[in-house]
C-alpha cells in the first residue's frame, strides 16, 4: 500500500466511532442526561465572562447524543430547547441557531460521514448559516453591537471561516469526549458482569 494511501485511508476514518454497544434505553437515558446538562450549560450564557465559555460547551452534549442516535439527537436538541423556554428564554433562539445547530450538524456529519475535513466543513456551514439567519433575518447582534445587521460579503466571509475553524475544534473535542465516554460505558459493562 502507498504512502499517499495509507495517509488517505488513516485521515478518513480519523474519527471512527461506534455505538452499537449501546441498548435503546441507555440511548434514550444519555440522551435526557445530555439534553439537561445542554440546557444548564446554554442558560450559564446568563453570567458575563465566564458564563459564555459554559455557554459555548453546550454544544458537547447534543454532539454526543446525535452520535449516539440520529432520533436521540433529534429528541435532545428539542428538550435542551424546551428546558431553556422555562430556564433561561433569552437562550433559547442562540442555542436553536448557534450551539444547538452546531451540535446536530456535529453529530450528523460523524454518523454520515467519513471524512474529517467534510465532517468540519458542512459543520461550519451550517454554524455559519445559523449565526447568518440570527444576525440578518431576526436582526438578533450576535457579533455585538459594532457589526451591522445590514448584509456584508466581507462578515459572511469572515463568519464562514470562523465557523469552520470553530467546528474542527469541536470536532476534536468531540471524539475525545466519545471516546471517554466509550471507555466508561464498556467499564460499567464489565462490571456489571462481573
Amino acid at each position: 500500500m502507498s504512502f499517499r494511501m495509507k495517509v488517505v485511508r488513516t485521515f478518513s476514518s480519523q474519527h471512527h466511532i461506534t455505538t452499537h454497544q449501546y441498548s435503546k434505553t441507555k440511548k434514550l437515558v444519555l440522551g435526557s442526561l445530555l439534553g439537561a446538562i445542554a440546557a444548564i450549560l446554554q442558560s450559564a450564557g446568563l453570567i458575563a465572562g465566564i458564563g459564555y465559555v459554559f455557554s459555548m460547551l453546550a454544544t458537547g452534549p447534543i454532539v454526543l447524543a446525535t452520535v449516539l442516535s440520529a432520533r436521540i439527537g433529534f429528541l435532545t436538541y428539542i428538550l435542551t430547547s424546551l428546558l431553556l423556554i422555562i430556564i433561561q428564554p433569552t437562550e433559547v433562539l442562540i442555542f436553536l441557531f448557534t450551539t444547538g445547530l452546531l451540535g446536530v450538524s456535529l453529530g450528523m456529519s460523524f454518523r454520515f460521514v467519513k471524512n474529517s475535513a467534510l465532517v468540519y466543513l458542512i459543520a461550519g456551514a451550517c454554524l455559519a448559516f445559523g449565526i447568518a439567519i440570527l444576525l440578518y433575518v431576526f436582526q438578533f447582534p450576535i457579533l455585538g453591537p459594532s457589526i451591522t445587521t445590514q448584509v456584508n460579503g466581507k462578515v459572511i466571509l469572515g463568519l464562514l471561516i470562523f465557523s469552520v475553524l470553530y467546528s474542527a475544534v469541536w470536532m476534536k473535542i468531540s471524539v475525545l469526549g466519545m471516546k471517554k465516554l466509550n471507555k466508561r460505558m464498556l467499564r460499567n459493562v464489565k462490571f456489571e458482569n462481573q
